[in-house]
Order: C-alpha cells, then sequence, then structure tokens
C-alpha cells in the first residue's frame, strides 16, 4: 500500500520549491533526496550530533526530527544557502576555513548553521556564550579549541564588514 503524498510548498535558500511527500518523510531527507541539496548531513537521526542543523525562518532545527509537512510555507536555510549568490563565502564560512575549524567536515554544515543564528543573536559572545552557543553540535574530530575561535573571528569579520 502506497503512503499518501502530501504537497509542501517551502523556500529554500531563496528559491521556492514545491514537491509531494509522504507525511513522515523527515525534512533531512526531503532536503537531501527530493531537493538534491546534499550539505545537511544525517548523523544520530535522533536529534543529538546537530549534523543536520538547519535554520527555519532564521531559527536552528534539527531536521532530522523535523517532519517536511511541517514546514510548508515556510523558509529553510541550508549549509548552501549561507553563501552569497555569487558564491562567495560567508563570514561564518571564511572564518571556518581560515581557522582550520574541520577535519572530516562532517559536522561542519550543522556548525556553519547554527553559528550563523548564534552571531545574529549575539554579535560578539564571551568565551562562555560561544561554548553554550556550539553545545548542541557535536565534533569527534577537531576537539573544538579550532571551531570556538572561528566563531570569535567570524564575529569580527561580521563587526568588520557592517563598517
Amino acid at each position: 500500500m502506497t503512503e499518501q503524498a502530501h504537497r509542501i510548498e517551502l523556500t529554500v535558500n531563496g528559491t521556492l520549491h514545491v514537491a509531494d511527500a509522504p507525511a513522515r518523510r523527515l525534512l533531512s531527507d526531503f532536503l537531501r533526496h527530493d531537493l538534491g541539496l546534499t550539505g545537511t548531513h544525517v548523523g544520530c537521526e535522533h536529534g543529538v550530533c546537530g549534523c543536520c542543523t538547519v535554520l527555519l525562518d532564521g531559527e536552528p532545527v534539527r531536521s532530522c526530527l523535523t517532519f517536511a509537512v511541517t514546514v510548508t510555507g515556510r523558509a529553510v536555510t541550508t549549509v548552501e544557502g549561507l553563501a552569497a549568490p555569487d558564491g562567495t563565502m560567508s563570514p561564518v564560512q571564511r572564518a571556518f576555513q581560515k581557522c582550520h575549524a574541520l577535519q572530516c567536515g562532517f559536522c561542519t554544515p550543522g556548525f556553519l548553521c547554527t553559528v550563523t543564528a548564534l552571531l545574529r543573536d549575539t554579535p560578539h559572545p564571551t568565551e562562555e556564550e560561544v561554548i553554550e552557543g556550539i553545545s548542541g553540535n557535536l565534533c569527534r574530530c577537531t576537539g573544538y579549541q579550532n571551531i570556538v575561535k572561528a566563531v570569535h573571528r567570524a564575529a569580527a569579520l561580521i563587526a568588520e564588514e557592517a563598517r
């Protein structure tokens, strides 16, 4: 028996997408398999690791815990949407690159989305605010030191660009 498909209309990275999907399709699977946006990674599939973090109306959410049908009419930003339309990396992306804040890169998309929202809400975070802000994302490679440095570097880049 085939599960009934539901019409999903959402804006992803500034582009309206319309597709049909089963009610139980997770947003992570919808983004990856239905829209071909494979930058959103799926790690634990329990909302613990943060690899699947995307921005939903600007707020970080675990796409592996979110049903795609629940986001119809809303805006999603994935890691692919963080760069400028011409491909120029965002300050957060540049800081992660400059500070060597990644190794295998599997967790990086989730960190980039999380940090983008963190710095929007807290433009000049303290060390404690950075640690708290990224605490929902797990990395098995880096030891976090360079990720914390990258967050501070991104904050400085954003401040410089705002002048």
